[in-house]
């Protein structure tokens, strides 16, 4: 039995439906992000099965229990926000105890669960600190180990890391990862930023206009995307997309000619013939090569070079118009103006129908 369970969950504010009918498992002890650009509807999800907000249909079961209808404080959560909510003239020992404080805990328990809560997250010299004398991240820590202290069934973050610098949001992403596998807790964690979401999931909850588009773990997603639009926010920099209409199909795969006269031979098994039809062509950056080698090539000039050091993102405009971005290696001779070509493997490529739905791929390309 699923330890999450969403069915047919429904949301809606006014006229406007922003979680539409989602059926939803999640494993005891799994790390599952809601990933998805602003406005998707996943932080109305996460608060759905927090109970700050009342579904308008189906419902949320937590550990066996229907808890659709309880009160947040009767759901077995703990919920960590993107404000970190601390109270300024309270110490961190008071903020982390506060809840159980409230709940009549006794005290010897409630230092028991703050002081491990505490070396956990190495905030233990900071117990007497008030949040003013604290670092961002270190409040961070304070509004998680709030949560650590309730024992709760399942623990929801609400993009927490958005407030930090990209160094200490590296930081913090390797020790929320780490902290679940210490606390062997449910984790249910929000965020827009894929890189996120790929490197801290166990597995991938992808939303999109209130939908969930597709599930799975980080790289099956990666490698294999049921639509265009998981293609194009799963990885970064984003798929590459050309457009083109299926010219030719033998018993390995199509042949697509490109709307710049390129030809790309894509293994796929397909059941239908779909000569003469539009498709979308998806090829990952670093999947591009610099240079006409054997295979499809395409061209256009370069109008942006990124050097990070190890990597070099180079930016192309096509000669029909559209863009390009190739990851290279860091030292890849790349200047603005040149006019360059560009050689790509069809066994790379993704190959999506005018719906943008995935059209089977082949095991070889996989």
């Amino acid at each position: 039995m699923s330890y999450v369970k969403l069915e047919r969950l429904a949301k809606r504010f006014d006229d406007v439906e922003v979680i539409r009918n989602v059926d939803l498992e999640i494993e005891k002890e799994e790390f599952t992000v809601f990933v998805g650009p602003s406005g998707c509807g996943k932080t109305t999800l996460l608060r759905l099965i927090a109970g700050l907000e009342e579904a308008n249909g189906g419902e949320i079961h937590i550990d066996g229990q229907r808890v659709d209808q309880a009160p947040p404080a009767k759901r077995g959560i703990a919920m960590v926000f993107q404000n970190y909510a601390l109270y300024p003239h309270m110490t961190v020992y008071e903020n982390m105890s506060f809840g159980l404080r409230i709940s009549k805990f006794d005290s010897t328990v409630i230092r028991q669960r703050v002081e491990r809560a505490a070396d956990i997250l190495q905030i233990r010299e900071y117990l007497q600190r008030k949040p003013r004398a604290l670092s961002g991240g270190q409040r961070q820590r304070v509004a998680i180990g709030r949560a650590i202290v309730r024992e709760p069934k399942v623990f929801l973050f609400d993009e927490p890391l958005s407030n930090l610098d990209a160094k200490l949001r590296v930081q913090m992403r390797v020790e929320l990862t780490a902290l679940h596998r210490q606390l062997k807790a449910t984790m249910i964690y929000v965020t827009h930023d894929q890189v996120e979401a790929m490197t801290m999931a166990d597995k991938i909850v992808v939303m999109n206009q209130g939908n969930i588009e597709q599930v799975g773990r980080p790289l099956d997603l990666y490698r294999n995307p049921k639509n265009k639009f998981v293609a194009s926010f799963i990885g970064s920099p984003a798929m590459n997309f050309l457009e083109g209409r299926v010219s030719g199909r033998n018993g390995q795969g199509v042949e697509v000619t490109l709307d710049d006269g390129g030809r790309v031979f894509v293994p796929c098994g397909l059941d239908r013939d779909l000569s003469g039809q539009a498709v979308t062509l998806g090829i990952r950056p670093e999947d591009l090569r610099l240079g006409a080698e054997t295979g499809s090539a395409i061209a256009g000039q370069i109008f942006n070079v990124e050097r990070l050091g190890g990597d070099t993102y180079i930016y192309v405009k096509r000669h029909n118009g559209g863009d390009l971005t190739v990851h290279a290696p860091g030292d890849v001779a790349a200047r603005l103006g040149d006019e360059v070509p560009f050689a790509f493997d069809g066994n790379k490529c993704h190959l999506f129908n005018a719906s943008g739905d995935a059209l089977k791929r082949s095991p070889a390309s996989g």
